[in-house]
């Protein structure tokens, strides 16, 4: 019918169509960007629906620039973008929860994030301490962690050798996927074991800077 005025359809993915870009009057709504691996807040934007649309289609993050008043996606002229894992809405449906890989350093200033923050990728193993911890307490019948610390400590530090063994012998070969996947099994159960014995990484890490200021 002439003069109806045209039903805007949106093209954001379901699950983002009930966000309340029109609940603040410039359109935009907060974006917090979180690292996907180590859960650190890199920093703050804003987004339109294009910019989350732009998002969503490309895998790297694009914010709406209030000053410039145009589509920026981070990390376009220096190279450290930050690529798409997965976005969460809030209850309110009007702030996102993006968390991403950054390529590098996030802020302008050349820091991991805007708020001054290390972020490095040990900080995941000091994550995955935490969910040994947490596994620790589950049913043997849930968790993988739970019958390793049902076992017992000599059972545990068994483990740990055992795969000390397969990491030598996996060092002797060219192939770098089981390599790197032994090299994992074998961190992962030193932190089982670290646990089993009432220590952290952070005991470890503190013996080795001892060391290190007596050279």
């Amino acid at each position: 019918m002439a003069g109806k005025k045209k039903k805007h359809v949106s093209n954001l993915s379901s699950g983002f169509e009930g966000i309340d870009f029109k609940k603040y009057s410039d359109g935009l709504i907060p974006a917090i960007v979180q690292d996907y691996s180590t859960h650190k807040v890199l920093m703050l934007g804003f987004m339109n629906e294009k910019a989350l649309q732009q998002t969503e289609e490309t895998g790297k993050v694009t914010f709406y620039s209030r000053s410039r008043k145009k589509l920026w996606t981070k990390g376009g002229e220096s190279g450290n973008f930050l690529y798409l894992k997965q976005i969460q809405v809030d209850c309110d449906n009007d702030t996102l929860l993006i968390k991403a890989h950054p390529a590098g350093p996030v802020c302008h200033t050349g820091a991991d994030t805007c708020f001054s923050e290390r972020n490095h990728s040990e900080d995941f193993l000091l994550y995955l301490e935490d969910i040994i911890a947490l596994r620790r307490q589950a049913s043997a019948e849930e968790s993988y962690v739970a019958r390793l610390f049902a076992k017992g400590v000599n059972k545990i530090a068994q483990k740990v050798g055992e795969e000390a063994v397969e990491l030598v012998i996996e060092s002797k070969d060219d192939n770098e996927e089981l390599f790197l996947n032994e090299a994992a099994d074998l961190l992962f159960h030193y932190l089982v074991l670290l646990n089993a014995k009432g220590h952290k990484l952070q005991n470890v890490i503190e013996v080795l800077q001892q060391r290190h200021s007596k050279r």
